[in-house]
């Protein structure tokens, strides 16, 4: 524990002694407070303490005092309270992108926002089953430099790889930089994608793996001008990830009333619902015949059926052909 010798920061040491000791059910009387600067070989008298507490007030601390014999000074408020801790110690360990070892340290940071006693209710230990976390903790320079790239209208110079079988890095273009402007970082599916701009190409966005950047940096090339009106992240998401990937189709779909809220999650909370017949419901929206999209659909069974167009009924048929036939 550090030593101080100066009365001018006694009302810091308070503080620091506050934060980390009280909370809306743990209290320090006058004559813990003045026990506790003893250990910081601040002497004091108790009625200083009274002054330095209104100064912390004053200054904005939400310094309470409740009263009777198992009372005391505490914190009343945070910046940040414990259900809030609790939700973001929750989503960093089950994010696949950061690292475990990352994992302890941010944790370690969000526990000092509280105090000691509640810290202890943020070692949760979120395990998600079959989640594998990264290994390469390279990914945050990475998220870093794509950040500051943006912020300055710069592009970015960057290696992007694949694995083969033996899990080695294989480097697209014979490892060959790739020279790109920045436009946004997205999640999707638990990976992390980064989403740039190159109008020498006839679809001039793509997306890559936040994961497979090596070598990213930020380079003096200016960024290149895009029209921001006419490019909408979500739209892009929708239209390059997973279940929409390629081009879209207008589609009639009835599933049956036990899956109305698999189909919010899936298409949207303004997703019209048609009654269909007495158990079922049809919707009308836009999909693609992707592969996941038909597998998405055929995982439950005979509780979906595409209706129209014809073109997707065939798309489906022929995947459940395919599939027949191999285990045939």
């Amino acid at each position: 524990m550090p030593r101080y010798s100066s009365q001018r920061i006694k009302p810091l040491v308070i503080a620091k002694i506050l934060l980390e000791n009280t909370d809306e059910n743990t209290f320090l009387t006058t004559s813990d407070l003045v026990q506790a600067l003893a250990e910081y070989e601040i002497p004091v008298e108790r009625k200083s303490i009274y002054n330095d507490i209104d100064a912390l007030r004053q200054f904005g601390l939400d310094i309470e005092l409740k009263r009777g014999r198992q009372g005391g000074y505490y914190i009343a408020s945070r910046d940040f309270e414990l259900p809030e801790l609790k939700l973001l110690v929750d989503a960093v360990q089950s994010s696949r992108i950061i690292t475990d070892k990352k994992s302890s340290i941010l944790i370690d940071k969000l526990s000092k926002l509280t105090s000691k006693e509640q810290a202890k209710q943020l070692n949760r230990q979120i395990h998600m089953q079959g989640r594998a976390k990264m290994r390469n903790e390279a990914v945050y320079y990475a998220i870093d430099a794509v950040h500051t790239a943006i912020n300055t209208a710069k592009k970015i110079s960057f290696r992007y790889f694949d694995y083969s079988i033996s899990k080695s890095q294989i480097y697209r273009r014979a490892g060959k930089e790739y020279i790109r402007t920045p436009v946004a970082m997205c999640w999707n599916d638990d990976n992390y994608y980064l989403v740039t701009f190159d109008s020498s190409f006839e679809d001039p966005f793509a997306s890559y793996r936040i994961d497979r950047l090596t070598d990213v940096k930020v380079i003096e090339e200016e960024a290149e001008q895009y029209d921001t009106n006419s490019f909408n992240l979500a739209s892009y998401i929708k239209q390059h990830f997973g279940m929409f990937t390629g081009q879209t189709i207008d589609a009639k779909i009835i599933f049956h009333e036990s899956l109305v809220s698999v189909v919010l999650d899936q298409f949207g909370s303004d997703t019209g619902l048609i009654k269909y017949d007495q158990d079922r419901f049809m919707i009308l929206a836009s999909v693609s015949a992707s592969p996941v999209f038909l597998g998405w659909i055929f995982q439950f069974g005979d509780k979906v059926e595409i209706l129209e167009p014809e073109s997707l009924r065939d798309a489906m048929r022929d995947m459940l052909k395919s599939g027949l036939d191999r285990y045939s």
